[in-house]
């Protein structure tokens, strides 16, 4: 199943449905195989991310090359294949790319089900310029009204910003590029790059307003500072990847600043309605997620049983 299918068949929204009821049917995120990691010559890393539930398993392999861009080529490669449960017989092969680019923002769409606050037109600021900008541009404008879009990029008023703010233009959403300052004005703060170090001041975050993070899974590298992670209420995928992987939280709690308590709630809990959101609100909302494969694995299989249904059609 390759790029243009996967984006024909699933929208971010019925992909985040597709995790939601993975979790309802009772799938742990806290018993998730870890994910593997290998160092490849060259600073590359190859990632093996394996998951199964219910009638289905699946794997992806996915390999992150950070010189690829210069060469023309995508940061983010791989597959995913994806068996029968009962026979670990394959039954579809996916471009594993294609698929984390849905995945990842349908993972924030769920969280923002949740967390962002509803009716009325929200602000969006959108640290990034590549794939899973976009991304999450068209997962926040379909589970929210936004009231405009401001682009931030490596380079503010460079080609990519511009360009992604003129795709926000014809989703309807005004836009305009604009730099770290405006988290200031902003409802929503979503966070989509390769950044090691944070990428504005979390004081300027107002309350109330939501920081959703998808930047890193390594623990030493984070997209946002230890001041907002000290002043707002945290939620994540599950307890045991974020506190393996997500920097955004390990480095302020090396610092000495946060501890593991921190963690206010977890996705799981947002969806079974353990932990009603939005949260409180004096403090912002922060989601960091660092990418799980039942993710992968749920998102997938509403992907095979779409393609099934289609070809009926």
């Amino acid at each position: 199943m390759g790029a243009a299918e996967i984006t024909a068949l699933l929208g971010p929204a019925a992909a985040a449905d597709a995790l939601a009821d993975a979790l309802r049917a009772g799938l742990d995120p806290e018993a998730c195989p870890q994910r593997s990691a290998v160092a490849v010559p060259g600073g590359g890393e190859l990632l093996l991310m394996p998951a199964a539930q219910g009638a289905y398993a699946g794997v992806k392999i996915a390999g992150v090359a950070p010189g690829n861009p210069a060469r023309g080529l995508p940061r983010i490669t791989g597959s995913y294949l994806l068996l029968d449960g009962p026979t670990l017989s394959p039954v579809a092969l996916l471009d594993g790319a294609a698929l984390t680019a849905l995945r990842t923002p349908a993972v924030s769409a769920l969280a923002l089900r949740h967390l962002a606050p509803a009716g009325r037109p929200l602000r969006l600021v959108l640290f990034g310029t590549g794939p899973q900008a976009y991304g999450h541009l068209e997962a926040a404008a379909a589970v929210r009204e936004l009231a405009e879009a401001v682009v931030v990029g490596r380079d503010p008023g460079g080609p990519g910003a511009k360009a992604l703010a003129e795709h926000a233009r014809t989703l309807g959403v005004p836009a305009r590029t604009g730099s770290a300052a405006d988290v200031a004005g902003a409802d929503l703060v979503l966070c989509c790059t390769t950044a090691r170090t944070p990428l504005f001041d979390g004081r300027l975050v107002a309350p109330g307003a939501v920081v959703v993070a998808v930047g890193s899974h390594e623990p030493d590298a984070r997209e946002t500072d230890t001041a907002l992670v000290r002043r707002s209420a945290v939620y994540v995928e599950a307890r045991s990847a974020a506190l393996r992987e997500a920097g955004d939280l390990l480095v302020p709690e090396a610092e000495g600043a946060i501890g593991p308590g921190c963690i206010t709630a977890t996705l799981a809990d947002l969806v079974a309605g353990r932990a009603p959101g939005p949260g409180p609100a004096g403090c912002p909302q922060l989601f960091k997620s660092v990418g799980m494969a039942w993710e992968d694995l749920a998102v997938a299989v509403a992907l095979y049983a779409a393609a099934g249904k289609n070809s009926e059609t």
